[in-house]
């Protein structure tokens, strides 16, 4: 699948993979400060963005379509810095091709499988989805009529900001479409919670990996740190004080000195 996504700067490429309900939008911002260094790739993955829409949204498919980028774009070896879902995408794809990785950032994410029902992070998402699918885009007059829908089921304002940005207008003005395959990614989420098994794979040693955790985040925990250690035993693991999942958005001053420094 060929994907969409905004290129910025100059240097050695350096690419950008957004998480769950995100787009290249998102990580403009980042992007830019690093664009005096590096070429960024903003990419919008499968299902997201202006990328094309699909049934299939698996990790497999989705560092398929990361290989692909770098082919069609005469990438040999990147930087890759990939959140959340983006960041399993990341992981998933240093595994398969480490030789066209030059260093890994990880944001708020661990190889860790997050299928359990009771598990409050598949429950969050059930939520996110449900409230998302509620929303009754026949009738919808603006998005503060869509907030006001979504709010019973997500009552923190900015993460129904975040997921808002996803309705857009279509070319009459008057009524609005999902730009992410919200079904797709629905029946999908059991695939985008799945994890790596360290017993399958073999460590990744040839390059720098940096991981970096929002301390009020559970993503990565004292569950997860092993199994970051099977599979990348020199890791370097960074943690931002007060912060949660979207760290990158919390404190973006903070986040950008930690990519800088370990970048440099």
């Amino acid at each position: 699948m060929k994907l969409q996504s905004q290129i910025i700067g100059n240097g050695h490429p350096l690419i950008i993979l957004h998480g769950l309900y995100g787009s290249s939008d998102n990580w403009l911002t980042h992007g830019k400060a690093l664009a005096d260094e590096y070429t960024v790739h903003l990419v919008d993955q499968r299902n997201h963005g202006n990328s094309p829409h699909t049934d299939e949204h698996n990790y497999t498919a989705m560092e398929g379509d990361l290989l692909e980028y770098l082919d069609q774009h005469q990438i040999d070896r990147a930087i890759i810095m990939g959140h959340s879902m983006g960041g399993k995408t990341a992981m998933f794809f240093a595994l398969a091709h480490p030789e066209r990785v030059s260093t890994l950032i990880i944001v708020d994410m661990s190889p860790m499988e997050y299928d359990s029902l009771s598990d409050a992070k598949t429950l969050f998402h059930k939520e996110i989805f449900k409230g998302l699918l509620s929303i009754d885009l026949p009738k919808l007059k603006n998005r503060t009529d869509a907030e006001k829908q979504l709010k019973p089921y997500i009552p923190q304002v900015r993460i129904r900001k975040f997921l808002l940005k996803n309705l857009q207008r279509n070319p009459d003005d008057k009524s609005f479409h999902w730009q992410l395959n919200l079904k797709g990614l629905y029946e999908s989420l059991d695939n985008i919670l799945e994890g790596i098994d360290p017993e399958m794979v073999s460590p990744i040693t040839a390059f720098p990996i940096l991981f970096i955790k929002g301390e009020e985040s559970e993503y990565i925990n004292s569950d997860s740190i092993p199994i970051i250690r099977a599979i990348f035993p020199y890791a370097e693991i960074s943690t931002i004080a007060e912060t949660g999942h979207w760290l990158h958005a919390e404190k973006p001053e903070e986040f950008m000195k930690i990519v800088k420094n370990f970048l440099e």
